[in-house]
């Protein structure tokens, strides 16, 4: 791992730092489950898959998740790395491949019949097949159409990306923001959270302002975490899809000061993301104990973020010290 980037200690997170007991084991299981399911792994990729920790990583997410389940998350967590590979591995993607990919995972998620010939990987395929079994099977429907929206929602930010590289468009501040929010996924692993903890948040509570106002900041802070430490490489292959390099773009200004910009606004969200939290109202009737745990869960995923970004090899190299 290259040398923790100066900033990160700037940062003050007060989110305590959680982490399943059953990460490691679920590490190790998901190397012979990729094997199983999609086949012989070359010692390389071997290798690449064990250093991403990405069971560590839905262990931070889900902390209290049983064995079992977190072996079905981490498995989706997984996909989900292996797709984005797919989608943005260069600086110039081809659009209607991206959206061929995503429109045919819909359909897998949605049961229905997928197209002729396929885009996705077969390998692709049949691991999500596999890692939707339970949760298709245990949930209700209504939660399967929340997950599957959040999903779609993040499918069309990739493409929409995909789109902006391949025309050479770069966004401005705002309208990164917002699409930052849809291409990082941090809503599909919201809706994990109620796989996890088997306590379902009924769609009044989890769609209210209140709610969606902590969830939102929740997703910019693990999100432009993700870009600060993903600058030198964003700088060469986003299309200009970063915080920091919108933020230099918009003011004039140089990418070190631009980091300067983002730091600050991180944390400002931080402190903002703690008041949002204390503010959610009671809703009664039995609600507020599933909600706790929802809100928990968003506060794992920007501690969960930040802690494994900084130990995987995901993101090894990508930051220079500064």
């Amino acid at each position: 791992m290259a040398a923790t980037p100066s900033w990160v200690a700037e940062l003050a997170c007060p989110i305590p730092a959680r982490i399943s007991p059953h990460a490691d084991a679920v590490q190790e299981w998901l190397l012979d489950w990729v094997v199983r399911v999609a086949g012989p792994l070359d010692p390389e990729a071997r290798k690449r898959l064990a250093s991403s920790r990405t069971a560590r990583y839905a262990g931070r997410l889900y902390p209290e998740a049983t064995e079992p389940d977190l072996r079905v998350l981490a498995a989706l967590f997984l996909w989900f790395f292996l797709l984005d590979d797919a989608c943005d591995g260069t600086g110039t993607p081809q659009p209607n491949r991206v959206a061929a990919l995503c429109g045919e995972a819909l359909r897998l998620l949605r049961d229905e019949p997928p197209p002729r010939p396929g885009a996705l990987d077969e390998r692709l395929r049949r691991m999500l097949t596999e890692a939707w079994q339970v949760p298709r099977r245990r949930m209700s429907a209504a939660w399967r159409r929340r997950f599957v929206d959040a999903v779609a929602h993040h499918f069309d930010g990739v493409t929409t990306e995909a789109t902006n590289k391949a025309t050479g468009q770069p966004p401005d501040v705002a309208t990164y923001v917002t699409l930052r929010r849809a291409t990082s996924a941090a809503y599909v692993s919201y809706a994990l959270i109620e796989f996890a903890t088997g306590r379902p948040v009924p769609d009044a509570i989890y769609h209210h302002p209140a709610v969606r106002a902590v969830a939102d900041t929740a997703n910019d802070l693990l999100s432009w975490f993700n870009d600060l430490l993903s600058l030198e490489r964003d700088a060469v292959t986003s299309g200009g899809h970063n915080l920091v390099l919108a933020v230099a773009r918009e003011e004039g200004i140089p990418r070190d000061a631009a980091v300067r910009v983002v730091v600050g606004r991180w944390q400002e969200s931080m402190t903002r993301f703690v008041e949002l939290r204390e503010a959610v109202p009671s809703f009664g009737g039995g609600h507020d104990e599933a909600l706790a745990l929802y809100l928990d869960g968003l506060a794992n995923s920007v501690r969960g973020t930040l802690d494994w970004s900084l130990e995987s090899a995901r993101y090894a190299g990508l930051a220079a010290a500064r």
